[in-house]
């Protein structure tokens, strides 16, 4: 399945599509791990990467429109709490 036959299901055919690939991806597994059958999983696992990427795509266009074409994220560094109580604790003393 190629990504522009995934932009034409419907966003409930593509949720529907993406557990039965997930399904499928667990068969796959059981079905590698006793012999061959590798060659598969990776093409689902693909398949799988074509869809949450649609399901990606399609949020930042619906974020876009919202924001009046301006996609806006938050690009500053995240520090963990720790690292935030550690500092705060080294300029208190």
């Amino acid at each position: 399945m190629k990504y522009k036959d995934i932009q034409k299901l419907s966003k409930g055919d593509r949720e529907k599509k993406l557990k039965e690939l997930k399904m499928e991806l667990v068969k796959s597994k059981v079905v590698s791990s006793k012999g061959s059958g590798s060659s598969k999983t990776k093409q689902i696992k693909k398949l799988i990467a074509r869809m949450l990427t649609s399901f990606s795509l399609e949020n930042q266009e619906f974020s876009r429109t919202r924001n009046h074409g301006e996609l806006k994220r938050d690009r500053r560094r995240k520090i963990s709490s720790s690292l935030e109580n550690k500092n705060t604790k080294e300029t208190n003393k």
